[in-house]
């Protein structure tokens, strides 16, 4: 549990309670006694995105929005869960499943059953995030579970708009269960087993930053993860005079959208052209390639577009495996592969920035930094009007108003653009770039502010909501 506990955890705790005293179909999920809470944060991702699946250094930045989940065991061997929505048609989304629907009289099913099984049912593929984390456990750390358990979510990480609410689901659900059915798991094995859950059973092909933001962020630390697969290096302190933010531009962003697994599956495609030039059966990430290499050694020799099927005939397929080459479809290899090469150096640059700071006068260095980051987003295919729109609002206010850079952010083709500010006069011009877009538009941007720690400094609480309701 953290020092303090956190005013939306305690939002959380009295909505437990009353729903005890309201009778509004969900204050039955739970039967008299002790409930466990954890909690998880949403991210922005500063720099790196995409090209963590690429191994590349990234920077996510944990946010002030975060999912809840409460959970207590039933003798009923069964998976109850209730998702709490404030603002939706449908305040309260209900999924129920036997534990035996996991199992076999061979042991767990597999994955790619667990992800047709909610797929078949759509309204009901929400769920996935949460009771998958119990299918993953069966299978790889052989839990046998006897008892089943009621489990509440609610989140305020914005969904669809590219800051990681399906990882928040995923981490603050995952960590609920190990810790009710006292499962050891450490803070790096979460956020992995947690992206298993993503990839395998809700089908989204996302890399493992998400995940390690949601476990292992700190607040107002920007995390520093080496993604080869998964190594932290510790987190950077945003030094005192900056400031991040996100503005919404309105454009539904999805992990599991055709342009992000498009992108993705091209860049293995690169790795494994790249991988036959150099004479060896699979080079290990694009990251480790650098920018000289690539330009000397490579860029001239790859294809800039390549249908799947001429890809499948020449090098027989990619070592990825959460993506496969559709024959049909044209991949933009050249700038898929580029992207995770140079932007690795320039997430690098941008760490050691922040790691020996000397002062404002290097934001506008981080800036461009992100500036470029986007441009190449632009370049693989990822970008859209709004975010565009957004970053160059951004760059017309500059520096002079307290605004040094932005990029879009995670999977890309729309979502959130991130913003790196500083001084007194930042809050006033992020308001009026959200303002001038919302008149450009006629969407008003969300806008994010604020950090909070992830799931592993929260840990968990234990409360009685029905104590707290009498």
């Amino acid at each position: 549990m953290t020092a303090d506990l956190l005013d939306d955890t305690i939002a959380f705790v009295d909505l437990l309670s009353k729903l005890h005293r309201v009778g509004d179909g969900t204050h039955n999920l739970f039967l008299p006694g002790e409930v466990i809470i954890t909690r998880a944060p949403g991210r922005l991702d500063v720099m790196g995105g995409i090209a963590d699946y690429s191994g590349s250094l990234v920077l996510p930045f944990p946010i002030a929005a975060a999912t809840h989940a409460a959970i207590q065991l039933n003798n009923q061997r069964l998976i109850r869960i209730h998702s709490l929505r404030a603002d939706a048609e449908t305040p309260v989304r209900k999924f129920e499943m036997p534990l035996e629907a996991f199992a076999t009289a061979d042991g767990p099913i597999a994955y790619a059953s667990a992800r047709e099984m909610f797929k078949r049912n759509p309204p009901d593929h929400w769920a996935a995030y949460v009771a998958g984390a119990f299918l993953v456990l069966m299978r790889e750390k052989q839990v046998a579970f006897d008892r089943g358990a009621s489990i509440i979510v609610s989140s305020d990480v914005p969904e669809g708009k590219g800051v990681s609410s399906s990882a928040a689901l995923e981490v603050a659900s995952m960590q609920a269960i190990a810790t009710a059915y006292e499962i050891p798991i450490s803070p790096i094995e979460l956020s992995v087993l947690c992206q298993k859950v993503e990839n395998l059973i809700a089908g989204a092909p996302c890399g493992v930053m998400d995940q390690m933001t949601a476990v292992c962020g700190e607040t107002n630390h920007l995390l520093s993860l080496l993604c080869q697969p998964a190594t932290v290096n510790g987190t950077i302190r945003l030094p005192g005079e900056l400031g991040i933010w996100g503005i919404d531009s309105g454009i539904r962003h999805s992990v599991g959208g055709a342009d992000y697994g498009t992108v993705r599956t091209a860049a293995f495609m690169g790795l494994r052209i790249i991988s036959e030039m150099a004479g060896e059966r699979w080079c290990d990430y694009l990251a480790n390639i650098t920018p000289d290499s690539f330009q000397k050694n490579f860029a001239k020799h790859l294809p800039d577009k390549m249908r799947g099927e001429e890809f499948l005939q020449q090098y027989g397929g990619i070592n990825d495996s959460v993506t496969e080459v559709d024959p049909e479809q044209i991949y933009p290899i050249g700038a898929a592969t580029s992207h995770p090469i140079y932007e690795h150096a320039r997430v690098s640059l941008f760490a050691d920035i922040l790691r020996n700071w000397e002062g404002l006068h290097q934001a506008e260095v981080l800036g461009e930094l992100m500036y470029q980051s986007h441009e190449s987003y632009s370049k693989c295919g990822l970008g859209s009007v709004g975010t565009d729109e957004l970053v160059k609002l951004v760059r017309e206010i500059g520096p002079a108003g307290g605004l040094c850079g932005a990029r879009i952010t995670g999977g890309g083709s729309g979502g959130t653009v991130a913003v790196l500010g500083h001084g007194e006069r930042a809050p006033a011009s992020i308001a009026r770039v959200a303002a001038t877009y919302a008149r450009n538009t006629g969407y008003q941007p969300i806008i994010i502010s604020g950090s909070s720690p992830g799931a592993a400094a929260f840990g968990s609480i234990r409360v009685n909501p029905r104590k707290s309701a009498a």
